[in-house]
């Protein structure tokens, strides 16, 4: 009776630190993600400054590359008036997830249908490898014609073709690179090809697909941008840039690049958190957890 009782203590102060187990480890992760975070900030933070150090030294005409400073000033000058960067990067953004969400619905679709029956596999892999190989610029004036060249949809399929290679490609790669022991284990146990598909291909799959989306949240943008080069409505990215450039409005022009870039990395961050969120057992996320 007084071992049971001697034992209850260490039993309960076992089970404390495993009610806290996932505030600590949420905890440990935001610590993790902020020390990821830091190094960046800090390179970009000196990268800023001397940029507009040097610029300032050597004497740099604006027209050349301004500072970062008159690049702010335009920002503010455009934001909604003038070239009106800010609802343009809105426009410009939803025409590439809108590539985005496309292209990678056709990676995966083909990538399925690639992994289940070898003579897709066959049929669709060289199709996906030259498609990936034609230059972008030379999809824009079909896209333009196929769908109108005020359309944002024509800017959506320009995005969609980038997306899709890298994503059918590393789909593909992660249905069918699966360790034999586990589908040998799995069919030791009479499972199903469907069982199989739910509980080691697509899991298998999603820490390439993931890679993929990140790879892929750059390449919609450029896919949108270089769309508006050929045409379109004036309040996008695309057209400012070229709009402003040709009126040596450089400031403006690099405004316009800042937005795009800033929009690149907040969604290249969205896909990364996502990542995190659905695949938390994958060795990248544990590694940021410990």
């Amino acid at each position: 009776m007084s071992a049971a009782a001697g034992d209850m203590p260490s039993a309960a102060g076992a089970a404390a630190p495993g009610r806290r187990g996932p505030s600590r480890a949420l905890g440990g992760r935001a610590r993790r993600l902020a020390g990821d975070l830091l190094p960046p900030l800090v390179v970009f933070v000196v990268v800023i400054v001397g940029w507009e150090l040097v610029i300032g030294m050597l004497g740099i005409k604006s027209f050349i590359l301004p500072k970062p400073s008159e690049i702010l000033a335009a920002l503010q000058a455009n934001w909604d008036v003038g070239y009106s960067i800010w609802p343009s990067a809105q426009a410009t953004l939803i025409e590439a997830v809108g590539g985005f969400v496309i292209g990678t619905m056709a990676g995966v679709a083909v990538a399925f249908a690639s992994a289940r029956w070898l003579s897709a596999r066959n049929a669709l892999l060289p199709l996906a490898v030259a498609a990936g190989a034609i230059p972008i610029i030379a999809f824009a004036p079909l896209m333009n014609n196929w769908f109108g060249v005020l359309s944002p949809l024509s800017k959506m399929m320009m995005a969609a073709v980038l997306v899709f290679f890298p994503v059918m490609a590393n789909v593909t790669r992660g249905l069918t690179q699966v360790e034999p022991s586990a589908l040998e284990l799995l069919r030791s146990y009479a499972a199903t090809d469907s069982e199989i598909l739910r509980k080691v291909r697509v899991p298998n799959a999603l820490p390439y697909f993931f890679t993929a989306l990140k790879l892929a949240t750059t390449l919609a943008l450029i896919g949108a941008i270089v769309g508006e080069y050929f045409g379109g409505v004036s309040l996008v990215l695309g057209r400012i840039i070229v709009q402003s450039a040709s009126s040596l409005k450089f400031d403006a022009t690099w405004g316009a690049i800042v937005m795009a870039a800033i929009a690149g990395i907040v969604f290249y961050l969205i896909v990364a958190a996502v990542e995190r969120l659905v695949i938390p057992w994958h060795a990248s996320v544990r590694g940021d957890v410990s």
